[in-house]
C-alpha cells in the first residue's frame, strides 16, 4: 500500500481523482476499517501536509472557518472556540480519549465510516460491502437506530456533526468543482451503503460556522455503557440564546438515534420564551413526551426511547439551569 504525502490541496486532489486512491486524515477511522476488513487495502493520499486543510479562520463578521484536519483536541482547548461556539467545544471535549483527540479531526469525524459489528466483521456482507440486505435490521441491533430511517439501522457516529448540526453549519467540499452544502445534507438515510454523500476524490476542505450569538448557553450530554471511551447510545446538543431573561433562539440536536443527526423542532419551538433557572412550563414537558412519536424502535432498541427523552431533559437542565426534578 503506497502512501503519498502532497502538500497542497491541488496535488492532493489530482492523486485522488481516478485513482482509487483513499484520503487519509487523522487515521483513527481508516486504519481501524482496514484492520477489520471493511476496506481493502489501497493507495494512499496522506492530507496532513496540505496548508489548507489546517487551521482556525475567523472571518470580518466575526465567524469562524475550521480547517478540516483541525484535530478535536484544538477544537476543544481553543479558548476564543469556546466562547463563541460553547456546544461545539462542550462536544469536542467529551470524544473519545486524549490520545484519540489528539490525532482525530474535524473532517475525519464527520466522515467515518459508522460502528455496526456486522460492517466489521468480514464474514458478513451488508449494504456497505456490496450486499442487498441489513443484517442488523433482523439480526443483533442493540445499538441500533430508534428513529428508523430505513433500510440501514446503524447510527451514524459523527459527535461533532451534531454540534454542528446545532448551528446550522456548512462544509465546503472541493472535487471536480468547489461547492458548499449544510452539514446536514453531507448525509442520506435513503442512500444505505454510503456514511455521507461526498464521491470518491473529493474532499471536505473546511467546515464554516455561522457568526456567533451574543448571550447564547450550551450543553452535551452523551449516554453511555461505561464511564470512558464508549460509543454513546444516545447524545444531544443544545444551544439557548438569551434575550431580555428569556430563550429567543433555540437548538437541540441528537444523535445515536438514526442514520442521521437530528434536529428535534418541536423542542427548540416549546423552549421559547423560557426563562433561565425555573421550571420551563408545560409546553416543554408536552415537547419532550412527543418525542416518543418520532420513534420507531427496533425489536432491541426500545430502550433508546426514554434513553434519549431523558438525555435531552439533561443537556436543557444544564443550558437553562433548571433545578433536577
Amino acid at each position: 500500500m503506497t502512501t503519498t504525502r502532497p502538500e497542497d490541496l491541488g496535488r492532493a486532489l489530482a492523486q485522488l481523482d481516478g485513482t482509487g486512491a483513499r484520503p487519509r486524515a487523522g487515521g483513527t477511522d481508516l486504519t481501524a476499517c482496514l484492520a477489520a476488513g471493511v476496506l481493502e487495502p489501497a493507495p494512499v493520499v496522506d492530507l496532513a501536509g496540505v496548508r489548507e486543510l489546517h487551521g482556525v479562520e475567523w472571518l470580518p463578521d466575526g465567524a469562524a472557518r475550521l480547517g478540516a484536519l483541525t484535530t478535536v483536541d484544538e477544537l476543544a482547548a481553543d479558548p476564543r472556540l469556546a466562547g463563541a461556539y460553547p456546544a461545539l467545544a462542550a462536544t469536542a471535549r467529551e470524544l473519545a480519549t486524549p490520545q484519540v483527540r489528539n490525532a482525530a479531526t474535524l473532517g475525519g469525524n464527520l466522515l467515518q465510516r459508522n460502528r455496526c459489528w456486522y460492517l466489521r466483521n468480514p464474514a458478513f456482507d451488508c449494504f456497505h460491502t456490496g450486499g442487498d440486505s441489513c443484517p442488523a435490521r433482523g439480526g443483533d441491533h442493540l445499538y441500533g437506530v430508534v428513529v428508523d430511517q430505513g433500510p440501514c439501522v446503524a447510527p451514524h457516529p459523527s459527535s461533532l456533526a451534531v454540534a454542528l448540526l446545532a448551528y446550522d453549519a456548512s462544509v465546503l467540499v472541493a472535487g471536480a468543482d468547489e461547492q458548499e452544502r449544510a452539514v446536514a445534507d453531507l448525509y442520506d438515510a435513503a442512500a444505505p451503503a454510503r456514511d455521507h454523500v461526498l464521491e470518491p476524490g473529493q474532499v471536505l476542505v473546511s467546515v464554516r460556522l455561522p457568526v456567533p450569538r451574543e448571550g447564547e448557553r450550551a450543553a452535551y450530554r452523551r449516554a453511555t455503557g461505561r464511564s470512558r471511551a464508549e460509543w454513546p447510545l444516545v447524545e444531544a446538543v443544545t444551544r439557548v440564546v438569551l434575550h431580555e431573561g428569556r430563550v429567543s433562539h433555540a437548538a437541540v440536536a441528537v444523535g445515536g438515534v438514526a442514520r442521521t443527526p437530528l434536529r428535534l423542532p418541536g423542542v427548540e419551538a416549546a423552549l421559547t420564551g423560557a426563562r433561565p433557572g425555573r421550571h420551563w412550563g408545560p409546553k416543554v414537558e408536552e415537547s419532550l413526551a412527543a418525542l416518543a412519536d418520532l420513534c420507531s424502535p427496533l425489536p432491541a432498541t426500545g430502550y433508546k426511547v426514554d434513553l434519549m427523552r431523558a438525555t435531552v431533559r439533561d443537556v436543557l437542565e444544564r443550558a437553562l439551569e433548571v433545578p433536577g426534578r
